[in-house]
Formats: C-alpha cells, structure tokens, sequence
C-alpha cells in the first residue's frame, strides 16, 4: 500500500471558504482506488506553521507522493500544475502579518527545486472536461509557493503543486474533486514508471 499525501489551505483574506481544502476533501471522499492510501491535511496559511506540518509529514509518513492544492484567486477556471518552488522573495506578510526570516523557505537553500513529477508530459495527456489546464513555473511567492518549496526540499522532489480557481456555480467542489483524482492518478503513474 502506497501513501499518499494531500494538504489544502485554510481560509484567508476574502476566502472563508478555501476551494483548495474544499476540493481535497472531496478527492478524499473518492479516494484512488485501493492501494493508495491517501491522508489529507489542511495547511494554516501561516508560513511557519505550514513548515512543520509539511517538515512532519515527509519525516513521519515518508509518503510516495504529497500533494498540495492551493487557492489561486486570480485563476477564474483554470487548473495550474505548478513545475517547480522558488527559494527567494517571500516579503507579503501571512495570516498572522509575519514573512519568512530571510524573506525564504530555507536558508542555503537552492534556489529553485523542480519536482520529480514532469507535469509537461502529464498536461500533455490529460484532459478534464469543463476545465483548461496550464502549465507554471511560479507559483507566486507566496504560503504555496512557500509550502511547495518546503516540501520539494525535504521530499527530494517527489511533491506537486496545484492551484484550483475559487468555487463559481460551474465550479464546484465536487468537480474540483473528480478533476484532481483525474490528474492525480496520472501522476500516481508516473510516478510507477520512474520506479521501474
């Protein structure tokens, strides 16, 4: 049985309700067919707190694969699959009014970390109908940018990021739900082929 992992973010600024825990829930509901085992979390949109939750979770669960959803307000109904995290730039203050110290996610770091997951060839085959996916390769410097970048870091690569649009009446959880599950099990297979 493989784990794997998934975390939303919890609500912030206008967003009492978050579309990315919303649409992690419902992927749970569904679940990815019997031998994954799939745990989720929601992530406080406060940076060092998502920090030691996702430092806990590479530490203590070792997953396959961790996955995290986040909230992109601008996207109106567009899926992005993030590439890489940054490093460096993290001056816009969290929940709480703090920023990293250094303005970045881990001192000595490397600037950027790719993920082990190739979502080029992955959006090249993937469709989910009602929705357009695009590619990234930022994602925007800010607690997903931060938590991506952390878990990249820790995970040695074997982490991804996706931002989902906000809930609209032709968006809603339950779709954002079957549209991850869509792409995540094509992850899931890649991730079975860079194993062999």
């Amino acid at each position: 049985n493989h784990l794997s992992f998934f975390s939303g973010f919890g609500p912030f600024r206008q967003y009492l309700v978050n579309s990315s825990w919303e649409a992690v829930k419902e992927l749970s509901k569904r679940g990815l067919g019997e031998n994954i085992d799939l745990q989720i979390m929601q992530l406080p949109v406060v940076y060092e707190k998502a920090k030691e939750q996702v430092c806990r979770i590479w530490t203590t669960l070792q997953p396959l694969l961790t996955v995290h959803v986040g909230l992109a307000s601008s996207a109106t109904a567009l899926i992005i699959l993030e590439q890489c995290g940054k490093n460096k730039g993290y001056q816009e203050r969290d929940a709480c009014g703090f920023h990293p110290e250094g303005a970045c996610c881990v001192l000595d770091g490397p600037e950027k970390i790719e993920s082990t997951i190739n979502m080029k060839t992955l959006w090249k085959n993937l469709s989910v109908e009602g929705i357009d996916i695009i590619l990234s390769r930022d994602a925007g410097r800010y607690l997903c940018d931060y938590t991506y970048y952390t878990s990249l870091y820790y995970g040695n690569g074997r982490a991804a990021f996706i931002h989902v649009p906000p809930l609209s009446e032709s968006v809603t959880a339950e779709f954002l739900g079957k549209a991850l599950q869509t792409i995540i099990l094509a992850m899931l297979e890649q991730c079975g082929e860079q194993r062999h």
